[in-house]
């Protein structure tokens, strides 16, 4: 492998550091949108249990907030729970967006890496054939071998390189892309049942107090 690597010239060196940061992303990013890391089973459950019981406290917001992407979209409805229902989305939509960055962070790195790593080894074509045609130019018709076949090899081997580390990038970019769009609709439903659950409780908490006031 290594000598496949010298063979390819120079260019080689960042298609290599290109295959390394990717390998490097991919891994981090599918241990860090599992399912189970961005929405926790039964969160959302567990939050109205605490409200419908009156047992919601600080704490428990501040470790909805350390917990999870979900835990903190929540907690931002949370906080504003007692305020208007607008101002409770436009909260849950702020942190929200915070959420769906943090969720993308390095995708944009692994697309430009599934971009880049094409014309590095298009790069190491045209300077293969160039050593080719510099040889010949200088060497005549027939040339120097071995300076004619270290020129075909660096441009082959370069091409093979930038493809091998594209292709596999451009697939997991795909994939990973997929995977935050379908745990942000699924945060989104979760955020929307909350702060229908919320609004609906106000409502009927309203209701109780009129009655008492009608009452007295």
């Amino acid at each position: 492998m290594l000598e496949i690597i010298k063979a390819g010239g120079w260019l080689m060196v960042p298609i290599v550091g290109c295959s390394v940061l990717a390998l490097a992303i991919v891994l981090e990013r599918a241990w860090t949108l599992q399912r189970r890391r961005v929405l926790p089973e039964d969160l959302t459950r567990q939050v109205w249990e605490w409200v419908s019981r009156n047992e919601l406290h600080h704490r428990h917001i501040q470790s909805l907030q350390e917990g999870s992407p979900l835990g903190r979209i929540l907690a931002a409805g949370l906080v504003n729970r007692n305020r208007d229902r607008q101002i409770m989305k436009e909260g849950i939509e702020d942190t929200g967006r915070h959420v769906v960055h943090e969720l993308e962070r390095y995708l944009n790195l692994l697309g430009t890496i599934a971009a880049v790593s094409p014309l590095l080894g298009l790069l190491g074509t045209v300077t293969g054939m160039v050593r080719i045609f510099a040889a010949i130019s200088t060497s005549g018709a027939v040339g120097d071998p071995a300076v004619l076949a270290g020129g075909i090899s660096e441009a082959l081997i370069t091409t093979v390189g930038g493809l091998s580390v594209a292709i596999p990038s451009l697939v997991a970019y795909r994939y990973l892309r997929d995977r935050v769009d379908g745990l942000v609709i699924a945060m989104e439903k979760e955020a929307i049942t909350l702060v229908e659950a919320l609004h609906r409780r106000q409502y009927l908490d309203s209701l109780g107090r009129r009655d008492e006031s009608a009452a007295a």
